[in-house]
């Protein structure tokens, strides 16, 4: 018999089993289920559903909404609420557990007055960035079925840097620059909060809070002239050296070739650090940055499909 019930200690155990036989593609740990879940300040235990098979998890969906601003000077966004992510364990499916799991999810959201439900961009601590109709078709065809709707699409890419080399024409384009006023190097400590309002501002408030909690500036770099017009990290996300991002340039910069500059000089640190790959999970593959990421040589690898249900 199947019982659906909020998420109690204990779960987590067999809720990582299930994760793991639900979604090879991607496994997860018990460390980042403490750290991105169950420590996430927004953590209701009601919004995380799971259905208990003697004993044991074998299928969960989880449902957030924010309790506590993302970043200093944001608001609660009173309207949304996120599903990071659900699984059934593949022994379980056919049954409609899924449908009943997302249902109990929906229904949490809606009842805390949430009319718009986004499926999976909750930021600082989702999954992935949206769903991955090629690894989970079922998945993504039942989020159809529940009136969840594409929204965009982004894909993840990767580049291998094994005898990368800084090309002679970005050479040459840092060096105009240079010639022209502009510094290309790691910030000062005492540029880090210049630098988190630029991120926040001008991007989005969850890439402030990423330098914020970053840190380490020998794995950043900015474009300066006369405050900062661009920047770009590796290392941000979970410490993990190969993940490129946050990455940006003042909008009224562009055309002038600095996110090209900031891009390989990144990669270049990267690889003097031994790293043997750069990938990042989320752009528009048609973008201006799809485009320069292309052109540097990342190639796709996963697309994935941010989905949102209004009420």
């Amino acid at each position: 018999m199947v019982t659906i019930r909020a998420f109690a200690s204990g779960d987590e155990t067999s809720l990582i089993d299930a994760w793991n036989r639900s979604m090879p593609g991607d496994p997860t740990t018990s460390g980042w289920f403490r750290d991105c879940v169950l420590l996430d300040p927004n953590f209701d235990p009601e919004g995380l559903r799971v259905a208990v098979i003697d004993g044991r998890v074998a299928g969960c969906a989880y449902a957030v909404r924010r309790l506590t601003p993302l970043a200093p000077g944001t608001d609660l966004e009173p309207e949304t609420g996120w599903i990071p992510f659900f699984f059934v364990a593949p022994e379980q499916r056919g049954g409609g557990l899924g449908r009943r799991l997302l249902g109990e999810a929906i229904a949490f959201l809606e009842a805390q007055g949430r009319t718009r439900i986004d499926f999976s961009s909750y930021t600082p601590n989702y999954v992935l960035p949206g769903a991955d109709a090629e690894l989970y078709p079922d998945g993504f065809r039942l989020l159809g079925e529940l009136g969840f709707e594409t929204l965009y699409s982004p894909v993840a890419m990767d580049r291998t840097l094994v005898g990368y080399a800084m090309p002679d024409e970005v050479r040459a384009l840092r060096a105009k620059r240079e010639s022209e006023g502009y510094a290309f190097r790691s910030p000062y400590e005492g540029e880090l909060p210049e630098l988190i309002r630029f991120a926040a501002d001008v991007f989005n408030p969850d890439w402030g809070e990423a330098i914020r909690q970053h840190r380490d500036t020998k794995r950043m770099i900015i474009a300066k002239n006369k405050g900062i017009a661009g920047f770009a990290l590796y290392g941000a996300y979970r410490g993990i050296p190969e993940r490129f991002g946050p990455f940006g340039v003042d909008p009224e910069e562009r055309g002038t070739g600095l996110g090209k500059i900031l891009l390989h000089l990144t990669m270049t640190m990267m690889r003097s650090e031994a790293l043997h790959s750069s990938w990042f999970l989320w752009t528009g593959e048609t973008s201006p940055a799809g485009h320069l990421y292309t052109r540097a040589g990342y190639q796709v690898t996963r697309r994935f499909h941010v989905m949102r249900r209004s009420a």
